[in-house]
């Protein structure tokens, strides 16, 4: 199946927020309702004007929104003035899982990040979630650090 893949739009927000809210762990943070609390399309103006941010779709070829990732590209003073890309938000629409779209989503992206110099590409994903760790360790991702995390 041919994959397109491309920055999301603010009308794409609310298809992005039914993805995120769409399995156990989503449904307890977002709130997808119809319409859509302001506080999404805010968030989305404020990403998209950062041009460290990319809010990413892949489509089929009829445009059937498949998934979403943000990929965030981070400045930093260790390794030398470096950049670090950070995968957040990853979805894949639960009817396509488990048929490599995901896997060339992750492709994309690190193509994406070599592009922009990044030196490493990192992600956090919940303990919660160990189809998605084993997805990630196939892709080569390795746990080499320990997260941790202080929510405010």
């Amino acid at each position: 199946m041919d994959l397109y893949f491309r920055k999301a739009t603010r009308e794409d927000v609310y298809s992005i927020v039914q993805l995120l809210s769409d399995d156990p762990l989503g449904r307890l943070r977002e709130n997808f309702i119809d319409p859509l609390p302001e506080s999404y399309y805010v968030a989305f103006e404020k990403i998209n004007l950062d041009n460290n941010q990319d809010l990413m779709l892949v489509e089929n070829r009829e445009g059937e929104i498949i998934g979403t990732l943000q990929l965030s590209f981070i400045p930093y003073l260790t390794y030398q003035g470096g950049i670090r890309a950070q995968i957040e938000a990853v979805r894949i629409h639960k009817k396509y899982r488990g048929q490599g779209f995901g896997k060339q989503f992750f492709q994309w992206a690190i193509q994406r990040s070599k592009e922009r110099g990044a030196h490493v590409l990192q992600l956090t994903t919940d303990k919660k979630r160990p189809e998605a760790i084993k997805f990630y360790e196939k892709l080569g991702f390795v746990a080499s650090h320990e997260g941790m995390k202080l929510h405010l």
